[in-house]
């Protein structure tokens, strides 16, 4: 069932990309799929958008050695390519980008991830930590053709009330 984020959003989604149904794509736990076609050797690239409160002290390193830890049980095999930390001691962030392997239908595909870590606190109870996390995926061969388009996504998000095309 797909989620909806803890604090509203909104964005706007690159020419070429359409927003899709998170469960009706296999991706249950976003808040917002959009896809990019046609296909590329039968994967078609995606842009997933989640997150949760954490409450926790943990660093957005350690969220994002997390979300690899949790790939890594799904994926035959899984490499950081990147890591940079990003923004400010306000709105802080966290780029990485993932290389692994995954076998969809029957036939292997090596992929891409780039994910971007947004920190966001609550103006009235700095305790209330959100952390979005925004997702590209796509096959190795087709990832610089949309990578820009991913980053643009990113750098317009921004307190709202939702998406916007």
């Amino acid at each position: 069932m797909s989620t909806t984020l803890p604090i509203p959003i909104q964005f706007d989604v690159p020419p070429g990309w359409r927003a899709a149904p998170p469960d009706e794509v296999g991706a249950p736990g976003a808040a917002f799929v959009a896809v990019h076609l046609p296909s590329d050797a039968g994967f078609t690239a995606n842009i997933t958008i989640d997150g949760e409160y954490r409450p926790d002290a943990a660093t957005l390193p350690e969220i994002a050695d997390e979300s690899v830890g949790h790939m890594d049980e799904a994926v035959t095999s899984i490499l950081v390519t990147d890591r940079r930390e990003t923004g400010s001691v306000d709105a802080p962030g966290l780029t990485q980008t993932l290389a692994f392997s995954v076998v969809v239908g029957g036939r292997s595909h090596d992929l891409v991830q780039s994910q971007a870590y947004l920190s966001v606190l609550d103006v009235d109870d700095p305790h209330r930590r959100v952390v979005i996390r925004l997702m590209l995926t796509s096959t190795a061969s087709q990832h610089p053709a949309v990578l820009d388009d991913f980053r643009d996504l990113v750098r317009t998000v921004r307190p709202g009330e939702g998406a916007t095309s």
